[in-house]
This record gives C-alpha cells, structure tokens and sequence, in this order.
C-alpha cells in the first residue's frame, strides 16, 4: 500500500504546531487548516471536492463526523493524533486506511464538558451524502449562534 501521501501529511501535521490538520495527494500538501473542531475539513470539501478522492488525510482529533466527510470525499488513508472508538469502526467498515496515537471513547466539545455536537449529530447518520449536509447545516447554525 502506498503510504507516501500519509506521512507527508502526517509529518506536515507533527512538525508545525499551529496546523489541524493536512492534507496530502501525489506527494504534495493541497490543504492545510488551523482551525479547531469539523471546520476545516468542512473547508476542503468545499474547495476540492473531487480532488479529494484517493488523499491522505492527517488531523488531530477524528470521530465520526470526520469518518463520514472522509467516506463521502473517497479519502484513501487517514492519520490521526485522536480517534474515536465510533469513527474507527466506521472506517473499518468502509474500507479506509487509519492510524492513531489514541483512540478515545468520545470526542469532547472544545469545554471537555460534553460530546461535540457534531459527534452527537454524526452517532445517528449512516449515509456519508447526508452527513456532509447535516453537517455543513450545523455549522452554519452554530455560526450563527456564537
């Protein structure tokens, strides 16, 4: 399996600390965020699209929510620091490449007070099309709301 992609993304995400996460497709970074929580991921399926079909993917926290985006996208392998219990079991399921450092019961809200509610919304979703509109939806009303 080719895993170049993966470490160049993986290796981006590691060595500079203000990134989230990294994207990588033929050898080169295409993506690369800051932000914290579903954003940024939200941001490059927005913008690419189509391009990331066969990427690799390196965040820092992965639940489900980003399992379904990176099904929904065709993302090849996944990297991530943190990884929900859930997220790898939908992976597995679908045939996605992961790695983790640590793999946790829940994905916690940015107060480590309750479950994201992105992870609350993403535990009833099944279907990766749905999702990334739930999703996207959520965003923009808490956007609205903070």
């Amino acid at each position: 399996m080719e895993k170049q992609d993966l470490t160049i993304a993986k290796n981006r995400l590691l060595k500079a600390k203000s990134l989230t996460l990294t994207i990588a497709k033929n050898r080169e970074v295409i993506f690369e965020a800051s932000s914290h929580g579903i954003s940024g991921f939200l941001e490059a399926v927005e913008k690419l699209r189509d391009e990331l079909k066969g990427a690799s993917v390196a965040d820092k926290v992965v639940g489900k929510a980003i399992a379904l985006l990176c099904v929904y996208t065709s993302v090849k392998m996944v990297y991530a620091i943190t990884l929900s219990k859930e997220a790898k079991a939908f992976f597995e399921k679908n045939g996605v490449y992961h790695e983790w450092d640590e793999l946790v019961e829940n994905i916690l809200d940015f107060k480590k007070a309750e479950i994201c509610p992105f992870e609350k919304l993403a535990t009833k979703i099944s279907n990766p099309k749905e999702a990334y509109k739930r999703l996207k939806a959520l965003q923009n009303s808490l956007k609205h709301d903070g």
